[in-house]
């Protein structure tokens, strides 16, 4: 039986908030739809309702936790107004905190990267994923290099570079939160990217 009307994406949410905690503690080798239907509370039966298989509620957890970032650092930025280096850093700041404060959702990325090694459907989930995160940061750049802020450069090329950085450092924060504090990554990150970009003095 289907659910009721209104019901069926606040329960989908409920199973995908579910399995990214059982990634969390379980990783996906250890991932079973009976795990993720005793975790949300419903039935097997309801689970595959919405999901026919561990793949496809692995794809929905990424999809997931990226919403989650997305909304995180649009909220950031748009507290900086329209400043190309004040909208980069509050990117890198969000990005960083996340590593802390939800470490399961950077764990959902790991387990998903994993996968995707072996698997083309999701390396194209995931090439998608990281073109579209590059054109946002180059957006910045962009506005960064018009308004006379940051060098002439290739603003693709940059966001991946800062983009590597980012993901960089919010991994080792998930791997090890002692190996710094997330305000001291902020501001080395910060530091790096900003010297990356500026202008040259002649």
């Amino acid at each position: 039986m289907s659910p009721k009307r209104g019901v069926a994406p606040l329960r989908r949410a409920e199973i995908v908030r579910a399995t990214i905690r059982c990634l969390a503690r379980d990783g996906y080798s250890g991932l079973t739809m009976k795990k993720v239907a005793r975790e949300a509370g419903v039935s097997q039966g309801i689970l595959h309702y919405y999901f026919a298989d561990k793949r496809a509620i692995l794809v929905a957890a990424l999809e997931t936790v990226t919403a989650d970032l997305d909304q995180r650092v649009a909220a950031a930025q748009s507290r900086e107004g329209r400043d190309p280096r004040a909208r980069l850093l509050a990117l890198i700041a969000a990005c960083l905190r996340l590593a802390v404060e939800e470490r399961a959702f950077w764990i959902v990325f790991v387990e998903f990267w994993g996968e995707m090694m072996h698997d083309r459907a999701l390396r194209e989930i995931n090439a998608a994923l990281y073109a579209r995160t590059r054109r946002l940061i180059g957006a910045v750049v962009a506005q960064g290099v018009r308004s006379g802020v940051f060098r002439r450069t290739d603003v693709l090329r940059a966001a991946a570079v800062i983009l590597g950085l980012v993901d960089g450092v919010s991994l080792q924060l998930t791997f090890d939160p002692t190996a710094f504090r997330v305000a001291e990554a902020t501001r080395f990150c910060s530091d790096a990217v900003m010297r990356y970009l500026a202008r040259e003095v002649s």
